[in-house]
């Protein structure tokens, strides 16, 4: 069976309430583009390009509940104000941001057609809400494909493990998963000795999450905690077989310079010390030409709390008992606390960078080209062998 973080149908969207799992399978349903905003900004639902999707879907079930003006321009105005607003949930994300521009300029384009009126507005934004959808379960494989390729072929060897941190599955996106993709296309196709997963520390989307997934799917899998990564790298690099630390992103910028979840710096930097490759798994509408490196990027921090407290349910001897679920203080009262969300790997420390046309590389410069990825639209463009696209 399928992991679903978001179901969807005309009228009716579902998110799988991420802060459950992975103890709970509770599905919360979202009515309007508040819900969705909420649900984003109190990380029910998480992942760049989860986050996109659920907001554009709850103003399209919003939209289809809400009796709205005939006039095309009215309604383009009352979507838009609905986009800017969903855009401040999740600041760092630049999906969420490219969705809004690229659903903006649809509803734009519908309400200067002749002879639009409200209805074919909002018929015009919710088809193109619903087919982000579908678009990003094929980006996703792709993106494992051309991914697990290439560490096979770099690596020399038929088997190999994956280090990876936070979550980049299933429950980050619409299916499939980014760099959680590419493991499971290297054990699709028996090339998967064994996937690592750091429990990602302070929400403990590794833990929680990415392990849920790998166990679901019948992954071999290790957890470790964020600080057990070098250790690793050197005690059990050779033995296992460790070629790749393979990663997400929330945002990536025009020279390379990626945005992800806090503690993907560090792994960057073991990864050069030790001579492992280190990737970035993301859809090209990830990348952000418009953003010249990762100084210009927005860090979000969050709640000194969710480094301070951890939830959970009780253990009742050998048992879970999930009917009561408790929040535990773990850090001394009054700390004062730095909770960044994120942190920017500089395009030094990245080998390369897996979208959906094929994995970028750096010219002979060393320095990355992300404007042709962003230019391949077909594919044609696809890259012929695994390399620079």
């Amino acid at each position: 069976m399928v992991l679903e973080a978001i179901r969807y149908k005309p009228g009716s969207l579902q998110i799988l309430n991420q802060l459950k799992l992975p103890h709970q399978e509770e599905y919360d349903d979202l009515h309007s583009a508040e819900d969705g905003w909420h649900a984003i900004k109190e990380m029910r639902t998480r992942g760049a390009p989860a986050i996109a999707i659920v907001a554009a879907l709850s103003l399209a079930v919003e939209l289809q509940s809400t009796t709205l003006s005939d006039n095309a321009e009215e309604v383009q105005v009352f979507i838009v104000e609905k986009l800017q607003y969903l855009v401040t949930s999740r600041p760092t994300a630049v999906n969420l941001a490219d969705a809004s521009r690229k659903l903006q300029k649809i509803v734009f384009s519908d309400a200067e057609r002749s002879g639009s009126d409200g209805k074919s507005v909002v018929k015009a934004y919710c088809d193109a809400a619903a087919q982000m959808l579908v678009d990003d379960v094929s980006d996703n494989q792709a993106i494992g494909k051309y991914g697990a390729a290439w560490i096979t072929k770099t690596a020399g060897e038929s088997q190999v493990s994956v280090l990876t941190h936070c979550n980049t599955g299933s429950l980050a996106t619409a299916g499939y998963g980014t760099a959680l993709g590419v493991i499971r296309s290297l054990h699709s196709n028996g090339q998967l000795k064994r996937a690592f997963c750091t429990e990602t520390r302070p929400y403990n989307q590794g833990s929680r999450l990415t392990a849920f997934e790998l166990v679901h799917d019948k992954i071999p899998a290790t957890l470790i905690t964020d600080s057990m990564a070098s250790a690793l790298l050197k005690l059990k690099g050779s033995e296992e077989c460790i070629a790749a630390i393979v990663v997400g992103a929330d945002r990536v910028a025009a020279n390379g310079d990626t945005a992800n979840k806090i503690g993907t710096y560090q792994l960057a930097v073991i990864a050069r010390f030790h001579g492992v490759k280190f990737l970035v798994a993301a859809p090209r509408t990830t990348i952000d030409l418009q953003t010249p490196s990762g100084i210009e990027i927005e860090i979000e921090e969050r709640a000194g709390k969710e480094m301070t407290f951890i939830k959970g349910p009780r253990l009742n001897g050998t048992d879970l008992d999930l009917s009561r679920v408790e929040t535990v203080s773990i850090a001394a009262t009054d700390i004062h606390v730095w909770n960044p969300a994120f942190d920017v790997t500089p395009a030094e420390l990245i080998d390369g960078i897996i979208t959906e046309v094929g994995v970028v590389e750096k010219g002979p410069d060393g320095k990355f080209n992300l404007m042709f990825a962003m230019e391949a639209h077909n594919e044609g463009l696809k890259p012929v062998t695994i390399g620079g696209v």
